[in-house]
């Protein structure tokens, strides 16, 4: 099956979470993948500029209505939920979803619905539940589900949730998640 999109969410210990994961992921990787970080709206765009240190692909903040490309790395801006449609990117200013804007369930939501089993969810470190509805909507539109290890997690609390509501594809600790990734998407 050719998997167009990997999304992924984080909150609490993230940066190095998502460091350690996209420093896995080869040139020649070729979904898109979009990221929900929970971040201050205030935040700057010093996130993509770190993670592009770490990434061979090109880590961008989405714009609305951006096409989606392979081979490219989407951020979700501050305080905006980030969506996926068939072909692009929107985003949105509705109200937060578990305290968060972006929220992690929003994105993996709207994933879901646009490209259905194409979708491959992961779900790193954090410390709310955000995260876990979107999973389970991955998983009922047939799309595969990653989850961290939650004792590899800086917090457990949101591999957790995502566990607790999802029958996952892999449980496994942050350093082997890149190379699922490239199993199922290169």
């Amino acid at each position: 099956m050719a998997f167009s999109l990997v999304v992924v969410g984080t909150s609490l210990g993230g940066l190095s979470a998502l460091q350690t994961m996209l420093k896995g992921v080869p040139e020649h990787f070729t979904a898109a993948i979009a990221i929900v970080q929970h971040r201050d709206r205030g935040s700057t765009e010093m996130l993509s500029r770190i993670l592009q240190q770490e990434s061979v692909l090109p880590v961008l903040e989405v714009e609305d209505k951006e096409p989606i490309c392979p081979s490219s790395v989407y951020l979700a801006p501050p305080d905006y939920h980030l969506l996926v449609e068939s072909e692009c990117f929107s985003l949105s200013v509705d109200p937060p979803v578990a305290f968060s804007r972006p929220a992690i369930d929003v994105l993996f939501e709207s994933a879901a619905k646009a490209h259905r089993q194409r979708v491959v969810g992961v779900i790193l470190t954090g410390a709310n539940q955000d995260g876990a509805a979107g999973l389970a909507a991955i998983k009922a539109n047939g799309g595969t589900a990653i989850v961290q290890d939650p004792r590899t997690a800086e917090c457990p609390i949101m591999p957790e949730a995502a566990l607790s509501r999802s029958q996952v594809d892999y449980v496994v600790p942050l350093h082997q998640i890149s190379s699922i990734l490239v199993t199922l998407c290169c």
